[in-house]
């Protein structure tokens, strides 16, 4: 079985196991048709019946003479000092023409500041500084295609690549499938399986009927959703159409001859709805640091959702909000600015200390759980069968009720260090000396 035969044989088994999962869970308790039905409780009418007599405001007492006469003096002193009039003079003036030339001069420092701090800022995680980054960036598996770990952008190339490679040798039908939607931008990838779907869908009911049989090139839905997307003819062209002149003008004219062999449309039409995009398995990247080395904490632009012009209207932003930071806020407004700056991240960078002083680094989704990073570090062990536990600075021990938590839950975002623990260490501190890593990962310390 070829490569794109079996990825969607494995999608059509998930299907089917996800649809017997919930049709499981959405199924309530039964009952017979004849059975009466039982009769709400009669608490709830009552409630609902229940009247309350409307709401009178309290009648004010008028003023009496002495506030009147109190308020009348408070009024005329304030008219009195806000009519007060401008000192005119020369050096008055000139002196606060002086204070507000000053004040103007200040300000225009602290932005100048501001901006110098902002742009280098930015020039740093953009990688103009690359000796101080905590990792080169973020890199992908793509089992389907190949063995190579290589970063997002490079994988798109790849899979580009593959799928075209796969057309020519087989599978046209379903390999196109795949095109459409690794190739093309989401939107148009489903505006145009949605209209291919319709062709074909046209085709299966009605086999004999002229109008489903062709369609015009130059006709407009046609020319906007299916001619210019990549895969689209080929799935088409699968599908038993071919090109033909009627008129002096193009038309795609379909023959069950032309089929593509050992495919049907029914088969074609489900490969259809349930393609998509090759998925990427993230790698964890894992390099070990010496106490020296695991310093550095700046991480590359791929570790963010935003784009380096984002990046840097972010840190205007946080600018600003430091600025702020003199104003009394609750604490309402402290967790949403947190929770902006969590969301600023696609992964995080953790890092695991042992005792000898020797740290292993790895890359996770900000929505991994934390059993994720228990087995990354349990893989890394000589003894998997160790027993052993993680500290967070901010959470403490970890326990079986923060396994299925995430990272962005316990807030281990961007960068977070774990320390490493047994129970023997625990106990006392004379396991400094002992390795726990595998030997073969010490050919991955880092040179200085």
């Amino acid at each position: 079985m070829s490569k794109i035969k079996m990825f969607f044989s494995k999608k059509k088994k998930e299907a089917a196991a996800f649809k017997v999962k919930l049709m499981g869970n959405s199924m309530g308790e039964g009952h017979k048709l004849n059975t009466p039905k039982q009769e709400a409780p009669s608490s709830s009418s009552n409630s609902r019946g229940r009247k309350y007599e409307a709401y009178v405001p309290p009648k004010r007492n008028e003023l009496s003479n002495e506030a009147r006469a109190a308020a009348t003096a408070a009024l005329a002193r304030i008219d009195k000092k806000t009519s007060r009039e401008f000192n005119t003079s020369l050096s008055a003036v000139k002196a606060q023409a002086k204070r507000e030339l000053e004040a103007e001069r200040r300000n225009k420092e602290e932005a100048t500041a501001t901006a110098e701090v902002s742009a280098s800022t930015t020039s740093t995680s953009s990688g103009g500084d690359n000796g101080n980054l905590a990792c080169e960036g973020v890199f992908f598996r793509c089992p389907m295609v190949s063995d190579e770990i290589l970063p997002k952008k490079d994988w798109k190339v790849k899979i580009k690549e593959f799928l075209y490679q796969q057309l020519e040798e087989g599978d046209r039908g379903l390999t196109a499938c795949l095109i459409i939607h690794n190739c093309n931008v989401k939107e148009k990838a489903d505006d145009c399986i949605a209209t291919l779907v319709r062709y074909l869908e046209n085709l299966i009911t009605n086999p004999t009927d002229e109008k489903f049989l062709k369609i015009r090139m130059s006709n407009k839905i046609f020319s906007e959703k299916v001619r210019y997307v990549e895969g689209a003819l080929d799935v088409l062209y699968a599908a038993g159409f071919s090109e033909v002149q009627i008129d002096d003008e193009p038309f795609l004219l379909w023959t069950r001859e032309q089929t593509e062999q050992d495919l049907d449309l029914p088969t074609l039409v489900d490969a259809l709805k349930n393609s998509e995009c090759i998925p990427l398995e993230l790698d964890r990247n894992l390099k070990v640091l010496l106490p020296s080395q695991a310093r550095r904490v700046t991480l590359p632009n791929d570790f963010y959702r935003l784009a380096p012009e984002e990046i840097k209207k972010e840190q205007q932003l946080r600018t600003e909000a430091i600025q702020q930071a003199q104003m009394l806020r609750t604490k309402a407004m402290r967790e949403r600015e947190e929770q902006r700056t969590l969301r600023m991240y696609r992964y995080a960078l953790v890092r695991v200390k042992f005792p000898n002083g020797l740290f292993i680094q790895g890359t996770f989704n900000v929505y991994e759980k934390i059993s994720d990073i228990f087995e990354f570090v349990q893989s890394c062990l000589a003894d998997e069968a160790l027993e052993f536990n993680l500290v967070a600075t901010s959470e403490g021990k970890f326990g079986e009720e923060d396994m299925d938590k995430t990272l962005f839950d316990c807030k281990l975002i961007p960068n977070s260090l774990l320390l490493f623990c047994t129970e023997a260490s625990s106990s006392d501190g004379s396991t400094g000396d002992v390795n726990y890593l595998k030997e073969e990962l010490f050919m991955l310390v880092q040179s200085m």
